[in-house]
Formats: C-alpha cells, structure tokens, sequence
C-alpha cells in the first residue's frame, strides 16, 4: 500500500487464535481485508502488549480503529489504562475512532460513559439492529435494520456526555453510539464472517463462560440469518473516510 494515502492503525486488544492467524493472517489481516482501500497505509498495535502510537503517528494518522477482547472494558489492567488516555488525545485531537464491540465500550469509558455486564446476558449469533434517522445512514441508502454478527456479555450502562445512540435490538439498548463527528462505537461485529462466530463460540465453550446447551443453540440460530456484510462495510468506510 501505497505512502500517498491516509493512514490507518488497528488498536489490536485480542490475542489472535491460531485459526484466525491462519485463515485471515489475524485480526488485522480481517480489518484490513473489510476496511482498507488502494493507496493506504494500514499498521497494527498489539496495545495488550504495550504497543502503543508514538506521537507522530497519534499526529499523521487519518484514524484509528479498535478491535474487540476477551477482557471487561470495566477492568483496570495496565494497558486498558493506557489505551484510555490513548483515546482522550485522540478525541481531543479530532482524530477519527471506530471501535468495535470492547472498542465500542472502551471507548465510551475513555469519553465518560460507563459499561459493565449486560442485564440480558450474552449474545451470540446474528442479530438485527435498529437504525436512527442519523445522516450517516440516509446518505448510505441502506435499510433501517441491519443484521449483524454479535458475541459479548458487557454493553454500555450509561452514555458519555453529548453522545448519541445510532442504533439498539430488542437484546442491547445501544448496540451503536456517535460523539461528535470522530468518535463512533458499534457492539456487534461488522468485520466478522460466520466461521470466526463459530471458532469463537468453540473458544468460549472451552473458557466455561457458556454451557454446551447455550453453544448449541447458538450454533443453531447462526444457520438461519446472514449479516449484512456489504451494508457495515460501506457504513464503516464512510465513518473513517467520509467517502
């Protein structure tokens, strides 16, 4: 990719499964494949480990894009610390954020809302959302209920001020958020195809964080929709690029 055009960065904040690394090339190489078009510049920092943007980057990057994690965005880990004031220069610097399910909810904390455990429980599968009249989407036109590929058990309790909920489903009350024209959170997983759901659903299983019944069935109901993939990919280009 060429150094002419903008310049992205993928904030990595999950370790990548041997299944992703070999099928995508890992998370990255899954962002990358939905998000990045001829002439860009694309760079991952495995923020987990401490890597992190200089200050040159933080500067000459066009936007940044936050991953999911097995980790509570609730928690107080070193670098889920770090990767906070991270995301308050960059707000401040009116760098464009797209966060993604724990960079949906990362990033509300980082402006001043608050996330925990959702009241309903997990959600796993293919899930239809509710669009705003927003005129992010109007200038799309694209349908106001999107199918999306989802697997979390934390949500956002309470909005950062001045933000605005995009989108919610009869399982989430804000499934996406907007603050300002920079700073947009999505809890589902746009960038997702059905056999990652299911890899994960199988890692999930082996974490005891669900029971084999609560797998099963979700394996079930992933049969019987299909995301909208083109639909987030144009939704989520027009937010980091404004084409």
């Amino acid at each position: 990719m060429g150094k002419s055009g903008k310049r992205f960065g993928v904030l990595l904040c999950a370790e990548d499964s041997e299944y992703v690394k070999k099928k995508y090339g890992g998370y990255f190489g899954v962002f990358v494949k939905m998000l990045a078009e001829k002439g860009e510049s694309w760079k991952v920092f495995r923020v987990t480990i401490g890597e992190f943007p200089n200050e040159e980057e933080i500067r000459d990057y066009d936007g940044f894009v936050i991953t999911g994690s097995c980790n509570d965005a609730h928690s107080n880990d070193s670098w889920i610390c770090t990767l906070i004031s991270l995301l308050k220069k960059l707000d401040s610097s009116n760098k464009k954020v797209l966060g993604i399910c724990f960079g949906h909810q990362i990033l509300c904390r980082a402006l001043g809302g608050k996330t925990g455990r959702a009241v309903s429980g997990w959600d796993l599968g293919v899930t239809t959302i509710n669009l705003s009249s927003n005129k992010l989407f109007s200038s799309l036109q694209i349908p106001t209920n999107l199918r999306i590929i989802e697997c979390h058990r934390d949500e956002i309790k309470e909005l950062p001020p001045k933000a605005e909920v995009l989108a919610w489903s009869s399982k989430t009350g804000i499934e996406m958020f907007k603050c300002g024209d920079h700073m947009m959170g999505i809890q589902g997983h746009p960038e997702y195809s059905k056999d990652i759901l299911l890899h994960l659903i199988d890692r999930i299983l082996l974490r005891n964080f669900i029971k084999d019944s609560f797998a099963e069935e979700a394996r079930a109901k992933i049969e019987e929709h299909e995301p909208d993939c083109e639909s987030w990919r144009k939704l989520c280009i027009k937010f980091l690029k404004g084409v």
